[in-house]
Parts: structure tokens; C-alpha cells; sequence
């Protein structure tokens, strides 16, 4: 891929416009739903029609969706049933849109994916497409005063159930430990050359920058798969070569409360997509390690990515 290519224009309308009459009703509510575009871009790029993709974590199953309407076949896992169901319900319409492609749901926790998946069906899957959950305030829809009748504004569809096994209630070392776990079993998923997009981003707690994409691409290599290129695609459109933002309320809201306090926040208006490639099973290039590096919020995150990111230089890079 070019330089050029390594920016990928996938914001060219907001995310409603982009889903469109493609998707059901139900599938507004999800907190962390991808970008079509971004699914789309990934799919077209690195696979070809027939191929298999996966998506271990498919909530509303935007992937499969995008992979069907390409005439790809799709697996998909989704740990929490209401989601899974949601997901269904978008294959079928995607099916009676005329996609050629196939897809199937499991409702299961990606770290067992293996187990639930047929063994004739590993080490075929053209792509891996994936997203972690992560920090809370760039999720989540607001409701105005004149829909709720009350002071002020209320936050609505920004949080995943309350089943404490979900990743998306755990400590950042957990996180990571079992995305680990998931992208092992996804290297064994990938057949021979195939490729694994991770779309993810960083964001703060008290002020401290969390360095999700360096701490998830050291969680790449420790599962075996090869780092390959790293990518933004971003979440606002352009205009006149300009970019046209598309934050949420609550994305505003925070940048504010922030620079309120001293700290210089800005917008994040783009996912770091993190590429990895895959071996043949049982030659990586180097062996898999069992942990991940360790990621916290102080000082240098020790999760280094190849150009040795820490939390301290990503942190400069966004004061800049």
C-alpha cells in the first residue's frame, strides 16, 4: 500500500447516512458500532470475492454485513446474545437486499472461538477484522431537554450489559491479556498470508493518555502474527481539503471539561488500524509469547510498537 493509501478516507458521510436502510432499527443502540466504510475499505482491500472473513467480536455485525454485500462469505462470534440476535437480524436483510455473500452468528466468547467454530473451517479465512471495546467517553448517543423533560441532557446507548465477564468491564492488563488470547486463535483462523485488521484508539483517563493501538500491536505480536503496516482511517469527512469533524456530544463535551482543567485535548477524529499478516501454522517468523507486554497509564507505556510509541511520545504527537 502507498503512502497515500495509508490514509483512508472512510468518513465521506456520517455513520447514520453510511448505514442507511442496511441496517435494522435495533442496531442504533449498540455502544461501539464500526464505521461501514471502515469494514468496507478493509474488505475490499484485502480480500477478493468468495474469500472467508472473520470477526470474533461482530456486536451488530457490521463487518459481516459489509462482507456479504461484497460477495464475501462471514463468521462471526458476539459474546452478548441481545447483539448477536441484532446481527442476525442484519444478515437476513442483507440477504433479502440481494447479498451473495453468506454469513453465520455464534452467540460465545472470542476467546473460545476455536471451539465453536468447525475444524474443517480453520486456517481459511482470508481476514480477520476486529475492534477491542475501549474507553467509554467517545460512546453513546444524548438525549435534549425536550425529549426527556428533564434538566439538562441525558446519555443514552453507551453501555454494554453489565455481565462482568465482558471485556468491556475489565482492567486494561485484562483487556489486553485476553485479546491476546482471541488474536492467537484468530492467527489459527488465518490461512496462510492472510491478513488481520485491528481498528482501535487511544483515549484518557484523569487526564493520562491510555496508548490502546501500541499496547493492541504488541498484543498482535504476542499472539504470532507480524506487524505490517499502520494505518489511519478517519472518522471526519473532507471539504475543500478540509476535514469536516464529526464528534460526538460527548466527545466535545470532554475536550472542554479538559482544556477547562489545563489539559491541551484535542478532537481524535480517526481509528489507528493496526495491519498484521499471518504464517503458516506453526512457522511464524518469531514464537508467540504467552503474555502481553503490560500497559498502564503512567510514565512510558512498556507495550513499545515498531517505531517504539509510548504514552509520553503519543501523548506529544497529539499536543502538537
Amino acid at each position: 500500500m502507498s503512502a497515500s493509501e495509508s490514509v483512508w478516507n472512510t468518513a465521506p458521510t456520517s455513520a447514520p447516512a453510511q448505514r442507511g436502510n442496511r441496517y435494522t432499527t435495533g442496531s442504533a443502540a449498540h455502544p461501539a458500532k464500526m464505521l461501514p466504510a471502515i469494514a468496507a475499505h478493509a474488505i475490499r482491500t484485502y480480500s477478493q470475492p468468495g474469500d472467508l472473513v472473520l470477526d470474533p467480536m461482530c456486536g451488530i455485525g457490521t463487518t459481516l454485513v459489509e462482507a456479504v454485500h461484497l460477495g464475501r462469505d462471514a463468521i462471526g462470534t458476539e459474546y452478548e446474545s441481545k447483539w448477536a440476535t441484532v446481527a442476525r437480524a442484519n444478515l437476513a436483510l442483507a440477504a433479502r437486499q440481494g447479498a451473495t455473500g453468506h454469513a453465520t452468528v455464534t452467540c460465545t466468547d472470542a476467546r473460545h472461538l476455536l471451539t465453536h467454530i468447525p475444524p474443517d473451517r480453520h486456517g481459511t479465512a482470508a481476514l480477520v477484522i476486529t475492534s477491542p471495546p475501549y474507553g467509554p467517553s467517545v460512546h453513546g448517543q444524548v438525549r435534549s431537554t425536550r425529549e426527556t423533560g428533564e434538566r439538562g441532557v441525558v446519555k443514552k446507548h453507551y453501555r454494554y450489559s453489565h455481565d462482568p465477564h465482558n471485556l468491556a468491564h475489565v482492567s486494561t492488563d485484562q483487556l489486553l491479556d485476553a485479546f491476546t488470547q482471541i488474536l492467537t486463535q484468530c492467527r489459527t483462523m488465518l490461512r496462510p498470508g492472510g491478513t488481520a485488521v485491528v481498528t482501535t484508539r487511544p483515549w484518557r483517563t484523569r487526564g493520562e493518555l491510555i496508548d490502546l493501538p501500541s499496547a493492541v500491536l504488541a498484543a498482535g505480536q504476542a499472539a504470532g502474527l507480524t506487524p505490517a503496516e499502520r494505518c489511519v482511517a478517519l472518522l471526519a469527512g473532507i471539504r475543500d481539503g478540509q476535514l469536516i469533524a464529526r464528534p460526538s456530544f460527548f466527545q466535545m463535551k470532554n475536550v472542554r471539561d479538559a482544556r477547562r482543567d489545563g489539559i491541551p485535548l484535542h478532537l481524535v477524529q480517526h481509528e489507528d488500524v493496526l495491519i498484521f499478516t499471518s504464517h503458516a501454522q506453526g512457522h511464524p517468523d518469531r514464537p508467540a509469547m504467552s503474555r502481553p507486554p503490560r500497559c498502564t497509564s503512567r510514565g512510558q507505556c512498556p507495550s513499545r510498537s515498531t517505531d517504539g510509541c509510548s504514552v509520553r511520545r503519543a501523548d506529544a504527537r497529539r499536543r502538537k
